[in-house]
Formats: C-alpha cells, structure tokens, sequence
C-alpha cells in the first residue's frame, strides 16, 4: 500500500536520495517535504522532483515544500498531519559544529526531535524514522552494536542518544513505531553541501589544494554509500515488527582516514586528475579513534545488508563532484 511520507531535511543529501527513490519505486501516495533550507534548498529538491510549495495537504503523486524550522511545534504538528510515515533526518549535523555551539545542536536535535515525536503522537503517524549515528556510542571498542552501553564523547552524539531515548519512550509509552538507524560515514551523489571527509576531501582535491588529515590518519571509520542508506531506510519505515528498535547502519568495514585518502586519489588519478598534497594537523576534539558497526542486527530484522563496495561508490561519488564543476555548480 502507497503511504504518505513526511520528511524533515527533505531538501538535504540523504532528503533528496530518499526522494529520489520513493518516486522511482513508485511507493509513496504523496511525500513532504520540512526543511528550513539551511543547508539544501529549493534547487536541490528540485534535482530529484517537481514541487509545490507551501502546505495544501496530501496529494497522488505530489511532493510538498514547506518551509519550517523543527524547532517550531506548530510547524512540526502542521506537517504531521495526513501523513504515515516520518523521516526524520533535519538536525545539526556532526561533531565540529556541536563543539562550537553545543546549545544549537541539543536545540535542534533534543528539542527538534521532540517536537517532532509530539506531533507525530498527536496527529496518529504509523512510523517514526530517526536518523541517528554511531556517535552516541562513543569511545568504545568496536564494531559498535546496539547493546554496547552509550558513552558520547561529543554534544552531538549526546544529542543523537537523547533523540534514540525520546524515540524508544514515545514506542513504548504512546505506541509511535519508532525505528532508530546508526547511520555510518555517508558518502555518494547528491553530497555536494555535505562537510563529510569524503565530500571535502574531493572537493579540495578537485580544486588543487591539500587534503587535511587530523592526527596521524589511523583514524577508522565505517563509510557507507547512498544508495544502500536509503535502502535500509524504506525498510525500516516499512517492515513490520520493527517499533521501539534500534539498528547499525553501515558497512561492517573499518577504514582508516589514510586508507580512504588513498581511495579517493586513486580514484581521481584514474580520472585523470593529479595525486592531492596532504597535510597533517592536531587531531580534533571530540573525535573517536575507531569506529565501525556490526549490522548482524539489520540483517537479521530488516533484511538489510550493503551492496556496493567502497571502491566502486568513490567512483560514482568522484564522477558527480567533477560533473557539478563542470557545470559551474560546486557551491
């Protein structure tokens, strides 16, 4: 059966890969799109669909703009309404930023997410999809999995393991079918604003300039490719028996910062494009030494597990960077 979706962030990279697919698999009655167009926009959305703006209520086969803030209750109740399904992935997004100004991050991510589950209890939603992250586990020893007791070391991940409290609280009070998803390092086309290594990385090395490696590059991380996100996506916003769950999303591979410097200026080198120069600097504050995900879990309850190879996605993710250059469109 069709459902109508909501997404927050909608005009983002993962927004607008979702989009994407719900529109080509034909599986949703009409999507919604709340972003407060701080980080995608207008332009964005509008690579993946057509829209309407402003909110009129769910229509076959339409996607709706409105543009809103999380933090607004009234906005958040607003969109809820008519819908099935909640994708939420609006939030402030990564370490950095929270280091710099830990009262956003826990407005928009805490207070955001709150608001909303409130709407999404008030106005009936079926399934409440939250996008969260490794972070919340901390400095642990990994591969990190849903039963390892949480110790954030940054006010992003606190604020992301506050979002997957209010989530399991609102299943098992109010009967809201939460599904959390850890989501790795995401990396794919769409991820132009993205501040990721991987988007960063590329963007610098198309420009000429060095790549910045914090610390000694031993640094691990789990990098998962788009299309394999939003896969996992769709089957926890749909698969039965899921609510009040938890699952890593990710490759189950432990790459070093060093190792995907290397992929990606093989990558570029096959492209035609010369070897980046790096530079090391300080390692940065907040930043866990490794991290990587069982998905034993995801496997076992979603039916989920990744397709793509990390080679093969730098490729395509190389391929869309140049491209956007080539149009004179690399913002």
């Amino acid at each position: 059966m069709a459902l109508n979706w909501l997404v927050t962030g909608g005009c983002g990279f993962l927004g607008t890969a979702l989009i994407k697919q719900l529109r080509s698999a034909e599986i949703a009655a009409s999507i919604r799109v709340l972003d407060s167009l701080a980080v995608g926009g207008r332009d964005d959305l509008g690579m993946v669909c057509s829209f309407r703006e402003g909110h009129k209520g769910p229509e076959d086969a339409a996607v709706e703009l409105v543009v809103g803030d999380i933090r607004d209750p009234n906005t958040c109740v607003l969109c809820c309404r008519g819908m099935d399904v909640v994708v939420h992935f609006a939030a402030n997004t990564g370490v950095p930023v929270s280091i710099d100004n830990p009262r956003l991050d826990m407005e928009c991510n805490v207070a955001g997410t709150f608001n909303m589950l409130e709407a999404a209890r008030e106005c009936g939603v079926s399934r409440f999809v939250f996008a969260s992250s490794g972070a919340p586990a901390g400095e642990v020893e990994p591969p990190i999995h849903e039963e390892l007791p949480p110790h954030p070391v940054s006010p992003y991940g606190a604020s992301k393991l506050a979002g997957e409290g209010y989530c399991s609280a609102y299943y098992r009070s109010f009967g809201v079918e939460t599904v959390a998803l850890r989501f790795g390092n995401v990396y794919g086309p769409g991820s132009v604003h993205k501040n990721s290594v991987v988007a960063r990385f590329i963007r610098k090395a198309l420009a000429g300039e060095p790549l910045e490696i914090y610390g000694d590059g031993s640094q691990t991380r789990d990098f998962i490719y788009i299309d394999d996100l939003i896969d996992a996506v769709i089957l926890a916003a749909t698969r039965q028996g899921v609510g009040g769950e938890v699952f890593q999303i990710a490759t189950s591979c432990e790459t070093t910062v060093n190792e995907i410097v290397e992929v990606i200026a093989t990558t570029l080198e096959s492209m035609g494009i010369a070897q980046p120069e790096i530079v090391r600097t300080e390692p940065r504050l907040g930043d866990v030494k490794r991290n990587f995900s069982d998905t034993a879990k995801a496997k076992a309850m979603l039916g989920w597990e990744c397709r793509w190879r990390l080679e093969d996605g730098m490729v395509e993710t190389v391929r869309y960077f140049m491209e956007k250059i080539r149009r004179g469109c690399s913002s």
